[in-house]
Formats: C-alpha cells, structure tokens, sequence
C-alpha cells in the first residue's frame, strides 16, 4: 500500500557536486513540485464523501489508519480538503496551541477580551429578531429601532458580550477539526486517476519517459 510519494514522477537535475560533476552528470530526484487535486466530479456529489470531527491531538495518519485501516492515506484526507499547509490549515495539538497561545498573547492574558460579539435582541413582541446573534461590534454597542408592539422608538444597551482571547483562538481550531473523508470505496479510483494525472506528457525535449524528465530549465509540471 504506497503513500503519495510513491506516485510522483522523477527528474534528472544537473549534478552541482563539484566532485561528481560532468557533461553527462545528473542527480535523479522527485518532482515534488508535481501536485494533483481531486476530480470535480467527486466535488460535486456529496455522497461520495462523510462529514467527520477531529478528535483531541489527532493528525490526518491517525484517522487515515481509523478509517481506512491504513494511515498511508492520509494524503488522500488531505486531498480531499484541499489542505496544503498541514500547519496552518489542520487544527493543533493541545501541547502546540499552549505554545502558540503563550507566544502571542502571554500566559497571564488568555482572558483578555479579543473582541466583542452582539447577543440576540428581538422586540418586545418576541416575533421580530432586531439583532442577531455573533456579530462583531464596538464595546460600547447600543441599538435603537421602532419598536412595532410597542408603537415607540425602544434603545437597547448591554448588547454585547466579550470574546476572550482564548474562546477566539479555540473556535478557530475548532472550526478545521469539521473535515469530510471520501468514502473508502471510491479511495482505488482515486489512485487510478492520480497515476494518469502525474505522469509527464511527450512532446519536450526534456521528456524521457512518462516518469522521468532530464534538463536543468525543465517545465516540472
């Protein structure tokens, strides 16, 4: 059961080892410049995939091995998120997001206030929703409309909650634990159509086979 490096193609690059250098010298290495993403076709039905949670410290190899059985696929997970930066776009273990939040805001100010969020206001009625809930706004926030069970302008302070640094910097984490994972019946497709798509196309003077490219100004993709 290969992992993504397996299906990325070769090139050949000038050597630039003084010792090992010649006319014909070259260094054979992977193209990791060649990426891939998902059919669209796959994208556009959503039965072909299920919405998941990540759990606590869990990384795309920990629920590639939950549910495939395997964790070579978590490339796939990835793929199929269209996650490019593991750092910034997968949510962080307990242990990092401690750091991170030491860093930027110092231990002794997770409870400062990053910003304020409006409650819901509705009139007097309780039929009409005035304000809505969760938009960010000053912390002086006040509103005043008509209100039509009362027949009157009504003026509302104490609209507002803080939102502490530490309650801001977890729903953003919490936000990338919500992912979807192909279904596992559709993970051989997808390998069929990612080896067609990384192999080189002929045509250049640098192609040497459908794996393999040689030249020093190569067209990598």
């Amino acid at each position: 059961m290969a992992n993504y490096f397996s299906y990325l193609p070769n090139f050949e690059y000038v050597n630039r080892i003084p010792s090992e250098q010649s006319i014909s010298s070259y260094t054979e290495v992977k193209n990791l410049f060649k990426r891939v993403k998902l059919n669209n076709d796959l994208f556009q039905n959503l039965t072909n995939f299920t919405k998941y949670q990540i759990v606590g410290d869990e990384r795309p190899d920990n629920v590639s091995n939950k549910i495939y059985g395997t964790p070579n696929y978590d490339w796939i997970i990835l793929l199929s998120n269209n996650i490019i930066n593991i750092q910034d776009e997968w949510p962080m273990s307990n242990r990092t997001f401690e750091l991170y939040m030491n860093k930027k805001y110092g231990v002794t100010n997770y409870d400062g206030i990053h910003h304020y969020e409006s409650i819901e206001v509705k009139d007097s009625s309780e039929s009409f929703t005035v304000l809505k809930k969760g938009l960010e706004v000053p912390s002086d926030y006040s509103i005043t409309f008509y209100d039509g069970a009362l027949g009157k302008e009504s003026t509302i302070t104490n609209t507002n909650l803080g939102v502490t640094n530490y309650e801001y910097e977890s729903r953003l984490q919490d936000d990338k634990r919500n992912i979807f994972l192909l279904r596992p019946d559709l993970i051989q497709t997808v390998i069929k159509d990612i080896k067609k798509l990384m192999k080189y196309q002929e045509g250049s003077t640098q192609f040497v086979s459908r794996s393999l490219v040689q030249g020093e100004n190569i067209n990598l993709f």
